[in-house]
């Protein structure tokens, strides 16, 4: 069979496997490789829910989805033109996102009587039960192949079977013409402290190419070439650990220290655990016993005069609903991070949605109006967390970052910035007083307080959850609370004056404008440039500030016969909308099952109301 190697622009694989095989790793080593050969990628990792799933069922599958492409690169993709199965629950879990040309590599020492039966299929064949005949099945003795590849290894007989996904990462690489030497690199990095584990990996990694080029079933393989990217210093980021660098670089810029105080919870550990490792960038971190005591330091440091952060996903946002109240009254510089999973209560936490937005508008005693923020891809996470952090320290009050699973589990090529093209951050330190301290005297433009550390003779002050005057003194007085209500929320209003304008992408009026908040810009900019390729007028409005709302969004929906918002929950931005901006008609698409949207789901919905 003649081999011929098939340019193409872009390409989606799905890695799948039991949450033991070692399939996230894979995955993400094929993404980085892609992201230093220079392709753009985007990608979604789709954990497991449960912990400790038994062996071979469907509710153990781990997956790992990359898009990679020369151009336009915005989601992980709707479907998949190569999908990796490693066993029978993996192939039943994922074969719906196989596209009709696929080729899927299963191994096939793990499709026995056994795990065929556990996973669900009603006969022995599951090709047929599943509709794949008409797909390229590559099937490969892929654990049998690792252990004679690691025969002479000297490695024990479980060790070797691990490896397997390293055969398969191989047989990936000849498919998409992929250099190993990125991973080899990896490798002498990753095992650097175990060097007799570097050749053993190596050696089945490029055996796995190697079996890949020799066998017949692959009759193809593909070149994506290099995206013509801006010049600069690329690297491959993760949403979180954006998150954390965002953080950092704002402490640095403010000039104020930051400590994060946090207790873990999926899936947003992983900004605590990556600000952990920077001590060297004055970066200090507690892991607290429970969540309502991570947000409780970090009111602590924000007196202290620390850029104070906490991190957690929503149910841990509604744990410390009555600590945020605690900030938003004393008017304390915080940012508090929600990494949104699948709700309520436990919900799947390793799944995605955006539905805590009500929570975070509206989740407190009291009047009790907070800045809202939203990251909208992975590597925004960076720009969304310094601005966050910049709004809290120069306005004195708490904001919320909105992030999802999807995003902060997510990665793509990020273009490393300069400082220098970032604003300043000046918070409102007071140093010194002329007469009696006024501690709740504010700006005229902003209306912030001064930021007073304790410790600094002449401006000794109260602060606590009871209502108080402009003096600092308890206060009881109707009038005076209802001054001080009004205050607070025109603080957060008048933030406004210091966002940019909204912005639509397309047309700047016209017939059918697609509106949207946080991570699910990509799908929707996906699906209205293609509507708009088939010359619909169609045009995306897409938020990143949620509370307040920019200057000129009246203006913007004004422009437009018909408003369709998109969102990953029952409505929840509709609704805010519609509270805030009753002179519009909103419609609606929601979607609601811990996954991102599907760009078809977005083209069929306004097609629908054009």
């Amino acid at each position: 069979m003649p081999h011929t190697v098939v340019d193409t622009k872009d390409v989606v694989i799905r890695f799948c496997g039991d949450s033991g095989d070692g399939m996230q790793l894979t995955g993400t080593l094929f993404a980085d490789a892609s992201a230093l050969y220079g392709n753009q990628i985007s990608t979604f990792p789709d954990y497991p829910a449960e912990i400790r799933a038994p062996h071979g069922t469907v509710s153990g599958v781990s997956g790992f989805q990359v898009h990679i492409g020369s151009d336009g690169v915005n989601t992980p993709g709707d479907f998949c033109d190569v999908l990796v199965a490693m066993n029978p629950a993996a192939l039943r879990a994922n074969a719906k996102w196989a596209k009709p040309t696929a080729s899927i590599i299963i191994d096939t020492d793990s499709f026995d009587e056994a795990l065929i039966k556990r996973a669900g299929y009603k006969t022995d064949d599951p090709i047929s039960e599943l509709g794949l005949e008409d797909r390229n099945i590559i099937c490969s003795p892929i654990t049998t192949l690792t252990k004679e590849s690691l025969s002479d290894s000297g490695m024990d007989a479980k060790s070797i079977v691990r490896c397997k996904n390293m055969f398969t990462l191989g047989m990936c690489f000849y498919l998409f013409n992929r250099p190993l030497e990125y991973t080899y690199a990896y490798l002498e990095k990753k095992f650097r402290k175990k060097p007799q584990l570097i050749e053993p990996n190596r050696k089945v990694l490029f055996d796995g190419f190697n079996y890949a080029a020799n066998i017949q079933a692959i009759a193809n393989t593909y070149e994506v070439k290099p995206a013509k990217l801006e010049k600069g210093v690329y690297r491959n980021i993760n949403g979180n650990q954006a998150t954390a660098w965002g953080l950092i670089a704002a402490s640095e810029k403010s000039g104020r220290p930051l400590f994060c105080g946090s207790y873990p919870i999926t899936p947003a550990t992983a900004i605590l655990e990556e600000l952990a490792i920077h001590k060297n960038l004055n970066v200090k971190t507690l892991q607290a016993e429970d969540e309502i005591a991570g947000i409780c330091t970090a009111i602590g440091a924000a007196y202290a005069g620390d850029l104070a952060v906490t991190t957690t996903s929503g149910p841990g946002l509604s744990l410390k609903s009555e600590a945020l109240g605690l900030a938003m009254i004393t008017e304390l510089p915080l940012v508090v991070v929600d990494v949104q999973r699948s709700g309520p209560s436990t919900g799947i936490p390793t799944k995605t949605e955006q539905t805590d937005l009500a929570q975070a508008l509206y989740g407190r005693n009291g009047e009790c109006p907070v800045a809202i923020v939203a990251a909208h891809s992975p590597s925004h996470c960076f720009d969304a967390a310094f601005y966050a952090a910049k709004y809290a320290m120069e306005h004195m009050m708490p904001v919320i970052l909105l992030s999802e699973g999807f995003l902060g589990n997510g990665s793509e090529p990020w273009k490393i910035p300069s400082m220098k093209d970032y604003p300043a951050i000046n918070p409102p330190v007071i140093t010194k007083c002329e007469g009696a301290f006024q501690p709740f005297a504010r700006d005229p433009e902003t209306f912030a307080r001064k930021w007073a550390f304790p410790g600094t003779p002449g401006l000794e002050h109260r602060v606590g959850g009871l209502e108080k005057n402009t003096a600092g003194v308890i206060s009881s007085d109707p009038e005076n609370h209802a001054k001080m209500v009004w205050e607070r929320a025109e603080k957060v209003r008048r933030l406004a004056n210091y966002l940019p304008l909204q912005q639509v992408y397309g047309n700047q009026e016209g017939e059918v404008l697609v509106v949207g908040w946080g991570g699910t810009f990509g799908h929707l900019y996906t699906a209205v440039r293609s509507l708009r390729e088939e010359g619909k007028d169609v045009s995306l409005c897409h938020f990143d500030f949620i509370n307040p709302l920019p200057k000129n969004t009246a203006e913007v929906f004004s422009r437009f016969r018909k408003i369709i918002v998109c969102e990953l929950n029952c409505g929840q931005f509709a609704d805010y909308l519609r509270a805030r901006l009753p002179q519009f008609t909103y419609l609606q698409y929601n979607k609601v099952q811990g996954q991102p949207f599907i760009v078809k789901e977005i083209v069929d919905a306004v097609n629908e109301i054009l």
